[in-house]
């Protein structure tokens, strides 16, 4: 068919449309500077008269800070404070790195007008815009990291090869953030190549007054978010008090001229079209030209298409993480092989006095490096039967995990029957020299519970979904949990983990490792273990963290309650908050404790497709606004004497009716060595 001819003049009507169109796009260019995107006010508890002091105070405040996004200087960021205390406010702005002054400007206006509204005789209020944050409280918060409250949007479309856009994702964000914190405006952008027909966007940003190493922290934390909140997503942000990221697959920020215009929310916003616009001549010699042309371009293109996906899943076969041989990955890691008298002289030549605890597998030493470093070292036992497998099993993962909730590996000794590991030094040691302690627990108050639970939370969302191998820790437990100076936690202790394939959900085992009490009854049962395992753990040493009590103080009688029939029975007879520690009643939220005993519940259902995972777990902690669940019964396995045969500091005990190993069966310990090996029945 010969294409259409007509040559009637069309101009006017295609300029009337494109003015049309033009001023469109421009108005919506201009609404989406001030997009409004959230907003977290204050409590009913903490709120202020109205026409008091402080509300006059705050109406001053306000008008500072648009008065200064009006300036023609500095107006990308600006802090004030107003009155005196205790009526004092303290407020801040910053607008994104990339924006004009006239944007700026009118985003600030708009959110000084909005949170008023928004927040009423609140005493705080935080709200962001698409181009602005503004923040106001009665306490100063200034060159202070604020993690807290953390909002997650997405966009809903999901990406086409999930894994290797998150893998992309991870370095293009890190790389972003590296610019941001070296950027004196804490703001800095990236952008990568995804598909032959896909890019990458990323954006990160710290308000202008915090540090280097603040901003970094900052970053740090939203970034371990998204595995969380937009994980396979097309687009999405984490918004924090402090700083903010976003990633998209169309540029958003200002990179050219010729930018398509930003969606106006992350939770309906499919990439813009192009705006580039193919003109073709009406003749039907250039039409035919144009497809003779384009065809085999086109054909070429999905050639070239097609020889790439099979390269990569050819790549993909060969380089099965879940393969991974150990042998392989220590001579990778020889760059952080240690001398044995290097750890002699750190140690003091294993000193006493260095000894900072004992393990199932040997003892742990501080020492100091000739640069003054302090560091942790792991001295296996020569005689342990378990401990060349271990620590050959301890490098491979440690070596090639990094998160701020990980305990970090520096290095490793290998030499005759030495076999040691060298970590970085966590000073508070273990989250169970607190918690169990009638004395020390006093200095977990429910801020530093809550921060516990949550960071342990993250640190296993990282081994379960965002590290490029995924990991089952399979012992978790309180001494496993490592507290450094400002209590954050640190997951330690990988001896026993398991790499799992991408696509891997389950696996079985005759060799069941981890610790009495802490074991999903399918996992010490039969065997079958997955990432659902971690999550049983998480949920008894939550209990644990709120209850104060030991989960294997329940098993110090015949017939007394274990730990989670003990929760159970409180939650069944709505006598809840009777069970929470005594310390903690009197200053602590109790619509937290409650969320959180729930959640614990939920994660130490008997049905392992019942509980939720670690990913859902963050949503539930950092967001009121998801409904929980009611939980079912939890597993009661081990209500009463097991029956099947726990290694217990290398004695076998068997089966009270089975006689066919050579040794002595003997009551089960109440210790809280790990269980080295276990047959499942």
């Amino acid at each position: 068919m010969e294409p259409c001819t007509n040559t009637t003049p069309r101009t006017p009507a295609v300029l009337l449309i494109f003015f049309i169109a033009l001023s469109f796009l421009l108005s919506f260019s201009s609404c989406a500077d001030q997009t409004y995107l959230y907003d977290v006010c204050s409590s009913n508890t903490t709120l202020f008269a109205s026409n008091s002091s402080y509300q006059s105070n705050l109406n001053i405040l306000l008008s500072s800070l648009s008065s200064n996004a009006t300036s023609n200087s500095n107006y990308a960021y600006h802090n004030a404070t107003i009155g005196q205390s205790p009526n004092t406010v303290y407020g801040f702005y910053y607008c994104r790195g990339d924006v004009t002054h006239d944007v700026c400007r009118d985003c600030v206006k708009a959110a000084a007008t909005d949170i008023v509204q928004r927040c009423p005789n609140r005493k705080f209020g935080y709200i962001w815009y698409e181009m602005c944050t503004l923040r106001y409280s009665n306490q100063s918060f200034f060159s202070t990291v604020a993690e807290s409250p953390h909002i997650f949007m997405w966009n809903t479309q999901n990406i086409s090869d999930p894994t290797r856009f998150n893998q992309v994702l991870n370095k293009t964000m890190n790389d972003a953030a590296t610019k941001a914190i070296s950027n004196s405006e804490r703001f800095g952008t990236r952008e990568t190549t995804f598909t032959l027909f896909q890019n990458l966007y990323c954006l990160a940003q710290c308000s202008p007054d915090l540090t280097k190493n603040d901003c970094d922290t900052c970053l740090v934390g939203a970034i371990s978010y998204i595995p969380t909140c937009c994980s396979g997503k097309q687009g999405g942000r984490v918004l924090f008090p402090s700083c903010n990221i976003r990633f998209e697959v169309y540029p958003f920020y200002t990179i050219t001229a010729s930018a398509p215009a930003p969606s106006p929310t992350l939770l309906v916003s499919p990439p813009p079209p192009s705006n580039k616009t193919t003109i073709t001549e009406q003749k039907g010699s250039s039409s035919r030209k144009f497809v003779v042309i384009f065809v085999p371009i086109a054909a070429a293109a999905g050639v070239l298409i097609l020889f790439c996906i099979l390269c990569l899943l050819i790549r993909k076969k060969k380089k099965d993480p879940s393969k991974d041989n150990g042998e392989n990955t220590i001579r990778i890691v020889k760059a952080l092989q240690f001398e044995f008298s290097m750890v002699l002289a750190a140690t003091n030549n294993f000193a006493e006095e260095n000894k900072i605890g004992e393990g199932g597998f040997g003892s742990v030493y501080e020492g100091n490096l000739p640069d003054g470093q302090k560091i942790a070292i792991k001295r296996l036992s020569k005689h342990s039967g378990q401990g060349a497998e271990e620590f050959k099993n301890e490098v491979v993962l440690v070596a090639k995990l990094q998160h701020r909730n990980l305990v970090r590996l520096l290095g490793f000794c290998l030499e005759d029957e030495e076999k040691i590991l060298i970590y970085e030094f966590v000073p508070n040691k273990s989250l169970d020299y607190f918690l169990f302690d009638p004395e020390k627990c006093v200095q977990l108050n429910w801020q530093r519970r809550y921060k516990i639970i949550e960071g342990t939370a993250r640190g296993l969302v990282y081994l379960h979904e965002d590290s490029r191998l995924r990991i089952i820790h399979r012992d978790l437990k309180a001494s496993n949990i490592l507290l450094d100076a400002e209590m954050n936690p640190k997951i330690s202790d990988f001896g026993m983990a398991r790499i799992f394939g991408v696509e891997q959900s389950q696996a079985n085992t005759n060799r069941v490792v981890g610790t009495y009490g802490y074991m999903p009854p399918e996992y010490a049962m039969h065997g079958q273990f997955s990432v659902k395992s971690d999550v049983f753990s998480f949920g008894v040493l939550v209990l644990e963290i709120i209850t104060g009590k030991k989960n294997s103080s329940f098993y110090q009688m015949d017939f007394a309650d274990d730990l989670l029939s003990y929760a159970w029975r409180h939650w069944n007879a709505r006598t809840t908050l009777d069970m929470i520690d005594p310390i903690l009643r009197e200053n602590c939220s109790r619509s937290e404790v409650m969320r959180c005993i729930q959640m614990g519940l939920l994660c130490v259902q008997e049905d392992a497709a019942d509980r939720p995972t670690m990913a859902s777990i963050i949503l539930m902690l950092s967001s009121f606004t998801v409904t929980l669940p009611s939980p079912s019964q939890p597993a009661f396995f081990v209500r009463s004497r097991m029956e099947s045969g726990i290694l217990i500091e290398g004695k076998q005990m068997q089966n009270a009716e089975s006689d066919q190993s050579k040794s002595r069966w003997t009551p089960i310990s109440v210790n809280e060595m790990s269980i080295s090996e276990l047959e499942p029945r």
